[in-house]
């Protein structure tokens, strides 16, 4: 990094007119990733219960110390006391709720909406209570309940709760009633997704225990890897702590937001256990368990909040105990992600505008987190473990789920990873890439990721494979590995997807038996999809790109010549000329939706009257305060003009970019990751927004996620204005686009060594400083007006002006601009 500040601010410097930015440069501040991999929490959260010296558990100085006294002693209903579920038709279980064992659980079955689930309690004599205690299972808290006695032949009210947040709630009654029936009443369901109630015991009288002590831990970020406690000297032996975690305050409860038991066969009951013992030891979370299925832990963890509390769960008895001493000295974590230190930064990008520069990173950042290692035990559990990809780095798609490859997030991740840390991470997108191709079907399609066995039916997914594939020959430069993969494009092009295709040579979900298929969000669309095809039509390109890099010039002409078609079929049969915009779909009711569109102008689809109508309605129709919706109404799902998508945000934004609507891209990006870098768990870059700028899955949602990370792309190819158009950069483009920006500068890696750049407006002039690497030709496009001056290393230019649209200024253009160090100038006349 200093050898580079050094030449290339030598000759900045010495241009007076780029004295304008900073310097020397001062992105390093930026960098978001730990200083090293030994990662301790900044702050305490909050401290619950009976907890001394919390803060010890920051700094590793003194002990923090969790106290709980043994709970009082359960009462027991009299024997022959029966519990019928009036309104439930499936009793199964029932008996579970008054046998004593907490362990044992009782699971309401799924229920219409809007019934009331009540359990009933007849004993054979009438008794006398002060109270009633229920106790939910672990990760089900019951909010809200009342307690009913049937008193005179009525039901009459005598106790209610609501907003209760403890597993064990106690009911004290204002008087002692006298009955032989009794009813736990829940609230009427508004949904069936809320209707599962699952209880692990109610017993008779009030029994007060006493809180579980926790502490509550803020990491400052989202970070990824293993959970480490230090246990001092003097614990009581047998006494259970349980880890729950969290991307997010708002989904951080006594259960974690998300752990692999919430997917396939893993067996942790949504926090990790551990048992303290008198010696001091230090315990490292690994996936498995200590004794068979007891004491159970998840292993890697991707979170910023970790509640930490003296509560065994039940169904580690006898190894756990939910009572006694703990004494903590210390909580880490083992960091196990890609570690993106200034130094490794092999691009970067900086403007007049802190806010982007601050995307740029937070991006980065979230793109380190899932560079991670394949692990058979950190891995998505639904049979997606590999044994080609075990010990072999990867771009996962989340950092606390999926934890899979999947390859529509590797075409977004990958560019990220090759604009940031260069050939270091070149391999984790190849892994993948490769991957996927050794498991292609005998029919040609290609999985979208290792999850069941290859076998997740994704429709457009292949397509991202074949992008992807392009992007790694245009930024590496590795020739070797597109020979390799290139038998796998060939029968994935000209076997699956001509299958697919309808009489207008249009992709038709249902046709071959793939009505069944989703995409990236599962989303029921059929028929000819505008999304769909668009993509196909990149794909195609790409593909020519990489057949011309071979030599095989027969396929680039025989896809050129499909691409043309598709395009063609297009735009006569789902352009919407009513609104301005393509139709998602012809099948089903009228909407317009953002992937489509954005990818039509990306592809080349549309004209750029058409694209500038497309990206019009999308702007007119979409914006909300958190980004550009992906639908423009809820005809598809029920919140699709609510839901706002990174992932096909990034291709509307750089259709934005490519036909001159700057401003509104701009504003597009800080609508979007401005959101997300201002709400909690902020700096990553989210799965998905919903309604009122929310997680759209809730609690499930991943807040760092790789294929969000579009914004670094956008920044660097396109603001900054530095694109690959051959492999490993033997071409490229030069085309910044500043908007209202007073300077941006940065550096892009490229194989033949980087690509500094540097410009500067002000008022009616643009000066730009490039450094041009050996073994490259750099394509040069200067937006301005038609009777600007240019200049180039203190000469008028030999430009050519390309002509422009309504709002667009319009370029000078040098196609063959050499390797060397190069000055240009623009004033408008």
């Amino acid at each position: 990094m200093r050898s580079m500040s050094c030449c290339v601010l030598g000759w900045w410097a010495a241009w007076p007119a780029l004295a304008a930015a900073p310097s020397p440069p001062s992105w390093q501040p930026y960098v978001v990733a730990p200083s090293s991999r030994h990662v301790r929490p900044v702050r305490v959260l909050s401290v619950s219960g009976d907890v001394t010296h919390a803060d010890a558990l920051l700094d590793g100085h003194g002990v923090a110390v969790f106290k709980r006294p043994p709970p009082q002693a359960e009462s027991r209903w009299p024997q022959g006391t029966r519990i019928q579920l009036p309104g439930l038709k499936d009793a199964r279980g029932a008996e579970h709720l008054i046998d004593g064992a907490l362990a044992s659980v009782w699971q309401a079955p799924a229920r219409i909406a809007g019934s009331t689930p009540a359990i009933d309690l007849d004993t054979p004599t009438a008794q006398t209570l002060h109270g009633m205690t229920v106790r939910a299972a672990s990760g089900h808290v019951l909010a809200d309940f009342s307690v009913d006695a049937r008193q005179d032949g009525a039901w009459k009210r005598v106790a209610s709760v609501h907003g209760n947040k403890q597993l064990q709630v106690a009911v004290t009654f204002p008087r002692a009633v006298t009955a032989r029936r009794w009813r736990i009443d829940v609230p009427v369901a508004k949904n069936a997704d809320s209707a599962r109630i699952k209880l692990a015991e109610i017993w008779p009288g009030a029994l007060h225990d006493a809180p579980p002590p926790s502490v509550v831990l803020d990491f400052g970020k989202v970070v990824v890897g293993y959970p480490r406690l230090h246990f001092a000297a003097g614990s009581t032996p047998g006494t259970g702590l349980r880890l729950a975690f969290s991307e997010t305050r708002q989904y951080l409860g006594e259960r974690s937001d998300f752990t692999r038991s919430d997917n396939g066969d893993a067996i942790v009951p949504g926090t990790d256990q551990v048992v303290a013992t008198t010696q001091p030891r230090v315990w490292v979370d690994r996936h498995g368990c200590t004794h068979e299925r007891k004491v159970c832990d998840d292993g890697l963890h991707g979170f910023r909040y970790l509640r930490i509390s003296l509560d065994a769960l039940p169904a580690d008895a006898p190894y756990a105990k939910p009572s006694g001493v703990v004494r903590l000295r210390d909580v880490s974590l083992d960091f196990t992600a890609y570690l993106g230190r200034p130094d490794t930064y092999a691009g970067w990008f900086e403007s007049s505008d802190k806010a982007l520069n601050r995307y740029w990173f937070d991006a980065s950042y979230t793109n380190e987190l899932i560079t991670d290692t394949f692990r058979a035990d950190d891995v998505e559990p639904r049979q997606a473990n590999s044994a080609f990809l075990d010990g072999k780095r990867v771009l996962h798609d989340g950092a606390k789920r999926d934890r899979d490859p999947y390859v529509g997030d590797v075409a977004v991740s990958a560019r990220t990873a090759y604009l940031t840390h260069g050939a270091a991470l070149g391999d984790a997108a190849r892994n993948v890439l490769l991957d996927l191709a050794k498991h292609q079907r005998v029919d040609g399609w290609i999985a979208p990721a290792s999850i069941r066995h290859y076998t997740l039916p994704l429709f457009e997914y292949p397509l991202w494979w074949v992008v992807a594939d392009w992007d790694n020959l245009r930024y590496t430069g590795d020739l070797a590995f597109t020979r390799a993969i290139y038998p796998h494009l060939l029968r994935l092009l000209d076997g699956w997807y001509p299958k697919v295709a309808d009489a207008h040579g249009l992709l038709h979900k249902g046709l071959d038996g793939t009505s069944g298929y989703g995409d990236y969000a599962f989303l029921p669309r059929t028929g000819e999809v505008s999304y769909y095809n668009a993509l196909y039509v990149l794909a195609l390109h790409d593909a020519v790109a990489m057949a011309h890099a071979l030599g095989h010039d027969n396929d680039a002409t025989r896809w050129t010549a499909r691409a043309r078609h598709v395009a063609r079929a297009m735009n006569a049969r789902l352009w919407d000329a009513k609104a301005g915009a393509y139709l998602d779909s012809r099948q089903g009711p009228v909407r317009h939706a953002q992937d489509g569109n954005g990818l039509a102008v990306v592809a080349g689809v549309a004209s750029r009257s058409r694209a500038r109508q497309a990206l019009g309605y999308l702007g007119t129709h979409t914006a909300l305060p958190y980004g550009h919706a992906f639908m423009d109404n809820n005809t598809l799902l029920p919140d699709g003009g609510k839901r706002v998508y990174a992932f096909t945000s990034y291709p509307e934004i750089q259709a934005r970019f490519q036909v001159g609507m700057t401003a509104s891209a701009l504003r597009e990006i800080h609508a979007l990751y401005g959101w997300m870098a201002h709400h909690d768990p902020g700096t990553t870059d989210w799965e998905g927004i919903g309604a009122g700028g929310s997680m759209y899955e809730g609690g499930y949602t991943s807040a760092a996620h790789g294929w969000s990370t579009g914004v670094v792309p956008l920044l660097s190819n396109d603001v900054l204005g530095v694109t690959p158009t051959g492999p490993g950069f033997a071409r490229w483009t030069l085309h910044p686009h500043p908007g209202d920006l007073k300077w941006a500068r940065g550096k892009v890696p490229t194989p033949h060594g980087p690509i500094a750049v540097h410009w500067v407006q002000k008022n009616a002039r643009l000066e730009l400083g490039v450094t041009v690497p050996k073994g490259t030709v750099a394509r040069v496009v200067l937006p301005a007006a038609k009777g600007s001056h240019v200049v180039m290393d203190g000469h008028t230019a030999e430009a050519r002006w390309r002509g422009h649209a309504a709002g667009d200024r319009g370029a000078w253009v040098l196609d063959r601009v050499v390797p060397g160090k190069h000055r240009f100038r623009v004033t408008a006349r």
